[in-house]
């Protein structure tokens, strides 16, 4: 084979050059091409078959196996206990090997039972029934043994099975209707086309007699783009190319909607569909708790290692004295004589690494692994983010990232759907400069019979009446909406009864079904599409109808899409609607300044606006138009290249007739969210594809941007009058010269008392700023731009692509301070940007799940964030951080008295502790304690956590895991383990400490201080518990009994399977002794004193803001808990603490009235409460027109 044609070939793959496609050939039914006509070559394509799974029955042990021990701390361990059972060592391989066989049985257990449910998910896919057509016959098989080439009929509501080229309908104009939800997120109608040589096949013999070869590209992952060409043939005749696009192609994981059933030809199966080549496998995230815990084991390594070594030395310089290297009741063989004195050393060095290996906790990986797991109950658990509109709760995607939620500092969202509703409501049009509203509000009650009113002085004329109507025929025409007279429909729709004719809308667009709704109820309305011909109500009750010519369909570049109709006169009218940007400079006449005017104000007011105009053909320009379509509509090279021009040319010289307004509201409390996580420290961005004026005016509503934000903006038109290097280098001057004069809040500018800023990108200006710089310098203006949006307190992106999103996240990843950031996202151009992010938050809304599939979280609606991250984030951060110290802290204690016993045993390697003792330490006598810790822990109560978000700032950063925290638990662990070893050991000079005269031995030396140190780490962990339950009690004491019952029984029977009893009767005896009660009592009481005299201290002269809510909550007694029962929220003791319950219920739990403040501000009513109610303003959910009159009025509750 030529290597070079191979290397050209990777090259061109590798380097994504989108305009080389190969082709493939596809014989529909199998059925060979006529002779004469094309050779036949028979192709192999894969079967089906979806594998989403890891692992096979066959590869599970080895595979699992070769990737756990990758981690570093189980690669040692295994290290470790090779090296016990190679070398003599002084402990039993079973103290290191027990411990990592449960660590890594507990983790296979766990990815075994995932990838149990991906294999079960995939067999469940690829069992599917489907039908195929064979030898004239419907034949059911199962979804996997599709092949290229079958044709395949599919049902209403079912998915298809692979992609599908559509050969017919259902459907009279072989149309179809299908929702892509699983591959795009968009959960509205699309509808599909047929083969216009084909369409009319409506049965399985027709279909079967097709005899056609289908030439198109191999397989790609852009779900939008598709290039092909169906060769028919017939009897006798020339064969008939027709060529294919995206609208003809059906892709598997859609669903067929309001369409009886379809015929379609498999083109792509298996690992080869579209969905399949966009499974996007998730990078491996890592959280900023589990980087510190490897940090720290490489230091507590390097201690295990510097030990080793300095008790090697040692135990040289120690036997090259006379008599001690070979004592009198010791001596050498010849064998051990003539040894080699480096490999000697080398053993030696190995044996003492053996012994202080426990300083390396492997258990501690084992139960973080299990804290996360079961920790991640509690956010699926919670009521309180169950939304009841949808049935929907918060799901966990990976347990991984707990942790993180508690050290978010930058969020990124989406804007509609995620911050808005995705719910629109007409709000008004302007005609001319008049302006109509659907219905009018007059006293709270909607006029009667108001079908349109204009809002302004003057009246149109007879020609604006004509204007007037043309804009209403427009709205009714120039759209993909359809009709269905049925309820029972999915996805966006709108009933309307007027006239009394029911019509439900379905549409790809909400957009389109609030315009043409909101057109209804101003008088004209869209009936249905039949047979081409398009027809409408107008306000006389009469039906007109215009034959649909053309469509020449949205996109995202061109931002309008038209309609060609023809009228029962015979006059040609093209109608276009699209974003004033896109449509204003293609108009030659209309009133622009007064429906630029009106657009403008509407932007701001967050309304999404839509500019609408008109063209009048005749014959010839149609005809001309037509020839052009055509031409662009068939060439299979560069054919949305040529379309776009096409359109290009027929899309100018318009007539502007007037503009709509449709309303996307707020979510509930977005605002209120966005100001508490403001509040916490935390920066938000808002990255969204809208226009800068809609865009800005939903971050005002949301309280992104305040009253007092002076906005700076980065945008296409600045750069345009000015270059992007004198735009940056003026915003970098009037930031930095306020930052440097001020001491700015770093997180969020909530000061009156300084200027805050708002910085406003779109997505032109950032391509600018991440290319490479043209006045020769190295790299690009990202640190310069970087460092201007340090300084603002919030920033917007507007006009963003979904890719950019990923950018921008990314970029603030990669900036020196290296931030965790947070991404949250409603549809499938979030995706992007949620994988960027450290955590990725999908919202549960109307554009489908691929953002909840994808993302690490997914919530029902953006207000769940707040509890999110300020309870359960701050709960799981403080929770685990105590978890890791804590471990490293009782292995200290644990393994340095070992270190301390070698000085007094001659470096012999001789064991402090027993073996039992060993292997149980970690898994047994002190597990269980840190673990439901770790689980149930509250520090603060949750309610105090919402009401107060600034508590969150306590542990930004990775605040309790920074090295001076670990520098002062490990001396801790260092300080005790001092105190437990020579406090037993001054004891033991003592040589009357049994009462009968006998002395203790090395054994009971060592039982005593294990005992000492058991019970000072648990006791340790009590002192910092501050939320008891019966559970702690219970585990904390049950351990330590536990552990006395154990050395009762270990040391209190003989057991025949060991072969020593060195601990027989040990620990009875030493219970026995007066002086070792006391020592025991007396040891643990000076080990935990110093970290209580620190705590009282500090607590005193410097608190924490932690700290001080925590006295205050002690006093008030007022605790919430994760595992506080609804019903116990609801009784008194509760409900006199729920400042947002209404005020009647206030009122009843208190006898005498209280005076406060009603406040209406900006459409909201804010209660001002005084002090004494000890909590800060809240707003009601009240209308607005509740209060319009007592604005600011001290009113009696």
């Amino acid at each position: 084979m030529d290597c070079s044609r191979l290397r050209s070939l990777v090259t061109r793959f590798c380097s994504g050059e989108e305009n080389w496609v190969d082709n493939r050939t596809v014989y529909v039914g199998h059925r060979e091409p006529p002779p004469g006509t094309e050779a036949y070559i028979p192709q192999r394509y894969p079967d089906n078959r979806i594998v989403s799974s890891k692992y096979t029955f066959w590869n599970f042990v080895p595979k699992n196996l070769f990737e756990q021990f990758r981690r570093i701390a189980n690669f040692y361990f295994l290290i470790i206990f090779l090296v016990q059972l190679i070398i003599d060592t002084p402990t039993s391989p079973v103290t290191s090997g027990l411990p990592l066989f449960f660590v890594i049985t507990v983790t296979a257990i766990k990815q075994g039972y995932e990838d149990w449910l991906r294999h079960k998910a995939d067999n469940a896919m690829n069992q599917y029934p489907v039908h195929v057509i064979q030898h004239g016959k419907l034949v059911r098989k199962q979804s996997r043994k599709l092949r290229v080439g079958d044709i395949v009929m599919v049902k209403e509501d079912e998915t298809f099975p692979c992609d599908l080229i559509m050969l017919s309908s259902s459907r009279e104009d072989g149309t179809c209707f299908v929702t892509t939800a699983s591959l795009d997120g968009e959960s509205s109608h699309k509808t599909y086309f047929a083969i216009q040589d084909t369409k009319a096949f409506h049965n399985e013999q027709e279909i079967d007699a097709l005899h056609a070869t289908i030439e198109c590209e191999q397989p790609q992952p852009d779900l939008y783009k598709f290039v092909g060409r169906i060769n028919i043939y017939r009897a006798g005749d020339e064969p008939t190319a027709r060529p294919l696009g995206s609208e003809n192609l059906l892709l598997r994981g859609a669903t067929l909607k309001n369409t009886e059933r379809i015929f379609g030809v498999a083109i792509y199966t298996g690992m080869e569909t579209k969905m399949a080549l966009n499974y996007q496998s998730k990078s491996q995230k890592r959280s900023a708790v589990e980087k510190s815990m490897n940090a720290f084991l490489i230091v507590y390594l390097c201690i295990l290692l510097s030990k080793a070594l300095i008790n090697t030395v040692l135990k040289y310089v120690w036997q090259s004295k006379p008599f001690q290297d070979e004592p009198w009741y010791n001596h050498k063989t010849d064998s051990e004589r003539q040894r080699n004195m480096f490999l000697k050393a080398f053993t030696d060095f190995l044996a003492f690494m053996v012994l202080f290996n426990y300083i390396i906790p492997v258990s501690m990986y084992v139960t973080v692994e299990m804290q996360k797991f079961l920790g991640s109950y509690f956010l699926s658990w919670d009521e309180e983010m169950f939304d009841e509109d949808t049935g929907e709760g918060p799901l966990v995607n990976t347990s991984d990232l707990n942790e993180e939620l508690g050290q978010v500092e930058y969020i990124f969202t989406d804007k509609t759907g995620t911050l808005t509703e995705n719910n629109m409501e007409f709000i008004e049009c302007c005609i001319e400069g008049h302006v109509y509203v659907p219905h009018v509000i007059c006293n709270g009650q909607i006029l009667p019979n108001c079908t349109g009113i204009d809002m302004i002085d003057s009246s149109p004329g007879a020609g604006g009446k004509e204007r007037e109507e043309l804009f209403f025929r427009a709205l009714c025409l120039c759209h993909t909406v359809q009709v269905k007279d049925d309820d029972q429909v999915d996805g966006p729709k709108k009933g309307n009864h007027l006239s009394g004719r029911p019509c439900i809308y379905i549409s790809s667009s909400p957009d389109e079904v609030a315009l043409v709704e909101g057109i209804q109820r101003l008088g004209f309305t869209y009936l249905r599409t039949k047979d081409n011909f398009m027809e409408i109500l107008n306000r006389e009750n009469d039906i007109e109808r215009f034959e649909l010519m053309e469509v020449l369909s949205f996109d995202s570049v061109r931002r309008r899409m038209s309609v060609i109709v023809k009228s029962t006169k015979g006059d040609i009218f093209l109608f276009c609607k699209g974003a004033d940007s896109s449509i204003f400079p293609r108009v030659k006449e209309g009133k622009v300044e007064q429906i630029q005017a009106r657009v403008e104000r509407n932007a701001v007011e967050g309304l999404r606006t839509l500019c609408v105009a008109y063209k009048k053909f005749t014959e010839a320009e149609y005809e001309e138009a037509c020839k052009q379509l055509q031409t662009a509509k068939l060439a299979l090279h560069d054919r949305e290249k040529k379309l776009a021009e096409a359109y290009e040319q027929i899309e100018k010289d318009l007539s502007l007739l007037g503009a709509t307004a449709v309303e996307d509201r707020l979510q509930e409390k977005a605002a209120d969210t966005i100001e508490s996580l403001q509040k916490a420290g935390i920066k938000v961005w808002v990255l969204t594809g809208d226009k800068m004026e809609t865009a800005a005016a939903t971050c005002y509503a949301c309280k992104l941007f305040r009253r007092n934000t002076q906005l700076l903006e980065l945008t296409t038109k600045k750069i345009e009058e000015q270059s992007l290097h004198d735009v940056l280098f003026e915003l970098s001057k009037t930031v930095l010269r306020h930052s440097d004069s001020l001491t700015r809040d770093s997180y969020s500018g909530f000061s009156t008392d300084m200027q805050d800023y708002g910085l406003i990108i779109d997505g032109a200006a950032l391509s600018l700023i991440m290319k490479p710089r043209q006045d020769g310098n190295p790299g690009n203006y990202k640190e310069l731009f970087l460092e201007i949006c340090r300084n603002c307190s919030a920033v917007l992106c507007c006009r963003m692509a979904p890719l950019q999103k990923a950018q921008i996240v990314k970029l603030i990843k990669a900036s020196k301070e290296h931030p965790i950031t947070l991404a949250i996202g409603d549809g499938a151009n979030d995706v992007s940007m949620i994988l960027e992010a450290h955590v990725g938050i999908g919202v549960i809304g109307k554009e489908g799940r691929q953002a909840a599939r994808n993302s690490d979280y997914a919530i029902p609606k953006f207000k769940h964030l707040k509890k999110m991250l300020l309870v359960h984030g701050h709960f799981y951060y403080v929770r685990i951080a105590e978890l890791v110290q804590y471990f490293f802290y009782k292995n200290v204690c644990f393994i340095f008295p070992q270190f301390l016993y070698q000085f007094f045993c001659g470096f012999s390697q001789q064991p402090l502790y027993d073996t039992a003792y060993l292997t149980l330490y970690n898994i047994s006598f002190t597990s269980l304690p840190i673990l439901l810790y770790s689980l149930i822990e509250q520090h603060v109560s949750m309610d105090m956590l919402k009401r107060d978000p600034m508590l969150y700032r306590d542990i930004a950063k990775n605040a309790l895991l920074r090295w001076r925290s670990f520098i002062y638990w490990t001396f801790l662990g260092l300080f005790d383990a001092i105190v437990f070893f020579f406090g037993v050991y001054f004891l033991f000079e003592n040589s009357t400490v049994m009462n009968n005269g006998q002395m203790l031995g090395n054994w009971t030396f060592g039982t005593l201080v294990f005992t000492v140190l058991v019970f000072t780490v648990t006791l340790k962990l009590a002192i910092d518990t501050h939320y008891w339950t019966w559970i702690n009690h219970f585990v904390i004491w049950g351990s330590l009994l536990f552990y006395i019952v154990f050395s009762l029984l270990w040391g209190g029977i003989i057991w025949p399977f060991l072969n020593y009893q060195r601990m027989y009767y040990v620990f009875l005896k030493m219970l026995s002794s007066g002086p070792a009660w006391l020592g025991i009592i007396l040891l643990i009481i000076l080990s935990l004193l110093p970290d209580i005299l620190k705590k009282v201290v500090f607590r005193q002269l410097w608190p924490t803001t932690t700290e001080k809510i925590q006295d205050t909550s002690r006093h008030s007694g007022d605790h919430v808990s994760e595992l506080t029962p609804l019903a116990a929220l609801r009784s008194p003791s509760y409900e006199s603490n729920e400042y947002n319950s209404p005020p009647t219920r206030r009122s009843k739990s208190s006898s005498h009235s209280k005076k406060v403040m009603l406040t209406h501000w900006r459409d909201q009513d804010y209660l001002k409460l005084p002090s004494l109610f000890s909590c800060s303003n809240k707003r009601f959910s009240c209308s607005s027109s509740s209060y319009n009159s007592g604005s600011g009025l001290e009113t009696t509750v």
